[in-house]
Order: C-alpha cells, then sequence, then structure tokens
C-alpha cells in the first residue's frame, strides 16, 4: 500500500508516461479531444482513489488503458453523449498522409479501431490486447487483419507501417 507522498509521486509519474496515450485510447472511442481528456481525468481520478498497487510498469499501463476503455464505453451509453451532434474534430495540423490515415482509422468499426490502436500507435502485441480488451488472441488477430483490409481498400496500398503515425 502507498502513503501518501508515493501515491502521490506514483500518480504524477503515470500522468507524465501515460497521459497522452490514454487520451488517444480515448479518443479512438469518443472522436472528441475534450471528451477525451475528461475521460483520461477521470481515469487519473480513479488511479488516486483506489490506490491500486502494480506488478509492475506494464500492468500499470495495462490497467490505465483497460480503465479508460470502460470509462470511454460508459460515456457512450450516456443519454447526453447519445443525443448530441458531435463536433468535427479539426486534424487539418497533421500532414496530409497522417490525416488521411488517422481519418481511416477513425472511420473504422470500434472492433478494429481499437486493436489498431494498441498495436500500431501503442505497441502492443496481439496478446496483450487480448488481455486489455477482454477477448482471445485468435479474435483480436482478425480483428487486425480485417481492420489492415478495410484501410488499405479505403485508403490503398499502405505498409503497415504507415498506419503508425
Amino acid at each position: 500500500m502507498y502513503n501518501s507522498y508515493e501515491l502521490n509521486e506514483s500518480v504524477r509519474r503515470a500522468l507524465d508516461l501515460y497521459s497522452q496515450s490514454l487520451i488517444k485510447v480515448a479518443f479512438t472511442y469518443l472522436k472528441n479531444i475534450a471528451d477525451a481528456e475528461e475521460v483520461t481525468q477521470e481515469v487519473f481520478l480513479a488511479y488516486l482513489q483506489k490506490r491500486p498497487v502494480f506488478e509492475t510498469n506494464e500492468h500499470e499501463k495495462a490497467w490505465l488503458i483497460r480503465t479508460t476503455i470502460n470509462k470511454s464505453k460508459n460515456m457512450l451509453k450516456t443519454g447526453w453523449f447519445k443525443s448530441r451532434n458531435p463536433v468535427p474534430e479539426d486534424l487539418s495540423y497533421l500532414p496530409k498522409e497522417e490525416n488521411e490515415v488517422l481519418q481511416a482509422v477513425l472511420a473504422l468499426d470500434k472492433k478494429y479501431r481499437m486493436p489498431i490502436h494498441l498495436h500500431y500507435y501503442e505497441g502492443y502485441s496481439i496478446q496483450e490486447i487480448a488481455v486489455i480488451m477482454q477477448s482471445k488472441p485468435a479474435t483480436v488477430g482478425t480483428w487486425l487483419a480485417r481492420g489492415r483490409l478495410i484501410l488499405k481498400e479505403k485508403i490503398g496500398g499502405l505498409d503497415h507501417e504507415e498506419i503508425c503515425l
């Protein structure tokens, strides 16, 4: 168990290391940066409240990503979220190719979008994604393959390395 100082230092370190990744994970679900930032704040609040103890940094990151996914899904279920008109995100600051790839990834069904994001943007293996998404590795592999195929059809001829921004 942490004392207050250790907990605060642990949360600060996690914020520094993982906040941008968690915002990206939430964004893949919510498609809105403000909502993604809100979910990320809720995740770190849960971290402070629950005071989980982790065996490794990878265990901590996996817990944070799983919590981000769960909180993003919960936000998508709210009546307020369902009834609003989403504001399109301005991604014009990205180079044209990156914007095109990101738009194509975001347009994927979430069962393909999340594994693509975790694999190419976060560097997780199929087995690790299966644990995070609470699915079988074979299912995750299928989602990745189908997601890549859809992206290839939409964007045309991109190598898998080009998916990463």
